[in-house]
């Protein structure tokens, strides 16, 4: 794209793409681009974090869809130290030893993998992919003990007063640095933990040090020392420039006025010699309603499984494509969730063809919130639209489906379009074998959200043919006599309405003829089937149901 890196970002559709062009106005045009995310394993990965590395995984996705070559990397600080033990964590006291230590050393109280870091690592980059989210993984307790970082760390040491002058620059009289100071620190050889202090620097390679825990003192050669770190603030921008970073999004935190990303980059251009990257601030993420068996007192947090468990991937990605980043939003478990369904799958229309948005820059966002949203991607890794056109099926629907078909997700998928019954908005139309996984994705999320997160008065059981009704309050004798009128002229002709309205236009025709109010009906019917006084929408509730089923479960009226 000859001459693009001398175009100005112009209006796009989505703000992934207003920074893509951001990002290829200031770096110029190069054969790649650097995109980085990262977190430190210290507990679990929660979707706090998880927003970071979906925001920067839809900038490069925008990137690619440039054109351009992209190398997105994820790292790991798992060189970073064991401070505290998160109140979530099995084996607690144990845990409690290595306090001070790199996490990367910290044993696994699960012991399922190497280290306490690295189970928090195969947790994520297990689930990243089912979100369409492949990065290139950095371990940094490896590449620090490599000593792929020793240059980067000499000349820190080397810069060490002007560095010292950078941080206290943003800190008032009361927080500068006193004293000597040193830019790195010290995992001790003998005991690693970091309760060390440097003594002396050679001018070269040679640090010396002395644990203030185990007393140990040696001189290490930083070309081949193990246990050197430089601290954060200086370890993040030698880092963007060992990686050649173009761009990485930050936390609110970090981006707050003299945070460390205002000291990172100075530190990046007046030591390393290299531009900050392009970034934005992404803002924190709230929880509404329970995720399930999930336990506050015990530190639960919400991670991303706990979000696939009641959200497909697609409205995983959705959540965090249609919200601007420097937004916080909340994230609900609640009956909020029929409501985000409800919102995709509107854009979901639009973005087909199938429902006329109210003007052309509605259908782009959408179409672009659509394309973003979609775990697949095209060639080059570019944002594509599905290759079959998913079956609509709303969520609230789906799970009274599942409900009637007493949990199981099969036989209430081999329900849909069947004897012209089934999804409003597909009018009866049976779903096809390439669009029965998506249907099958989102049922899961359905049947899970119903037996873990739904309100009580959401769920219901359909009463077993021949027993009581006895769940509720007895019905009267001119409530009986409505619900058999609706027996024998609503359910008895179920299959000859051509569609939900229909149907409750003869519902409300059983209630007057019983001389009933509506609502008294609705109550006795609900009575009758659920033993409960209110459920679904009764016409679609009814149209959903065997016709043979409700027969036989309204026969003793």
């Amino acid at each position: 794209m000859a001459g693009e890196s001398n175009r100005r970002p112009g209006h796009t559709a989505h703000w992934a793409d207003a920074t893509a062009e951001k990002i290829i106005w200031e770096k110029g045009d190069k054969e790649q681009y650097t995109c980085a995310s990262g977190i430190t394993p210290s507990g679990t990965v929660h979707i706090g974090n998880f927003r970071e590395i979906i925001s920067t995984d839809l900038v490069v996705r925008s990137l690619r869809d440039r054109g351009k070559t992209v190398r997105f990397i994820y790292s790991w600080d798992d060189y970073d130290v064991f401070r505290k033990v998160p109140v979530n964590m099995p084996g607690r006291e144990d845990l409690e030893k290595y306090l001070r230590f790199p996490i990367t050393v910290v044993p696994d109280p699960w012991g399922r993998d190497s280290s306490y870091a690295r189970h928090h690592e195969v947790d994520v980059e297990t689930v990243l992919p089912l979100v369409g989210i492949q990065p290139e993984f950095l371990y940094q307790a490896e590449r620090y003990r490599s000593s792929l970082y020793a240059a980067g760390i000499r000349r820190a040491l080397e810069h060490r007063e002007l560095l010292k002058d950078i941080l206290d620059k943003f800190r008032d009289e009361e927080h500068k640095i006193q004293g000597e100071w040193w830019p790195v620190g010290v995992f001790c050889d003998g005991c690693h933990k970091d309760e060390t202090e440097v003594e002396s620097w050679d001018g070269e390679w040679g640090l010396r040090y002395h644990c203030l825990s185990c007393g140990r003192a040696e001189t290490v050669d930083l070309r081949n020392a193990r246990g050197v770190k430089l601290g954060w603030r200086v370890d993040w921008p030698m880092r963007w420039e060992y990686e050649k970073v173009d761009f990485e999004p930050a936390g609110k935190d970090h981006h707050s006025q003299g945070g460390s990303f205002d000291t990172a980059r100075h530190v990046c251009k007046e030591v390393y010699g290299w531009d900050a990257p392009v970034t934005f601030r992404y803002d924190f993420i709230g929880i509404k309603g329970n995720p399930g068996k999930m336990s506050s007192s015990k530190g639960k947090v919400v991670d991303l499984p706990d979000l696939l468990r009641v959200y497909t991937p697609e409205l995983v990605r959705y959540l965090f494509a249609g919200t601007r980043p420097n937004t916080e939003f909340t994230i609900s478990f609640d009956l909020d969730v029929i409501k985000i369904y409800e919102d995709y799958d509107k854009t979901e229309r639009i973005a087909w063809g199938d429902e006329k948005p109210k003007d052309e820059d509605t259908f782009k966002r959408e179409k672009r919130i659509y394309e973003l949203s979609q775990v697949l991607t095209g060639p080059g890794g570019r944002p594509a639209m599905p290759p079959v056109k998913p079956y609509q099926i709303p969520f609230r629907h789906l799970c009274s489906l599942i409900q009637i078909a007493d949990g199981d997700i099969e036989k209430a998928i081999a329900s849909l379009g069947r004897g012209g019954q089934g999804s409003a908005a597909e009018g009866g139309v049976r779903p096809t074998a390439e669009q029965i996984p998506g249907i099958r994705s989102r049922a899961l999320c359905a049947k899970y959200w119903i037996d873990e997160c739904a309100p009580e008065e959401f769920r219901f059981k359909l009463r077993t043919p021949g027993a009581p009704a006895d769940a509720g309050p007895a019905l009267s004798p001119e409530e009986r006599d409505a619900v058999r009128r609706l027996r024998d002229t609503v359910v008895a002709r179920i299959e000859t309405y051509a569609g939900d309205k229909d149907c409750a236009e003869a519902i409300y025709k059983a209630a007057e003829d019983s001389h009933l109010e509506g609502k008294t009906l609705f109550r006795a019917a609900y009575q009758a089937l659920i033993g409960k006084d209110q459920g679904p929408r009764l016409a679609a509730f009814l149209r959903s149901i065997n016709k043979d089923r409700l027969l036989a479960i309204l026969a003793d009226y």
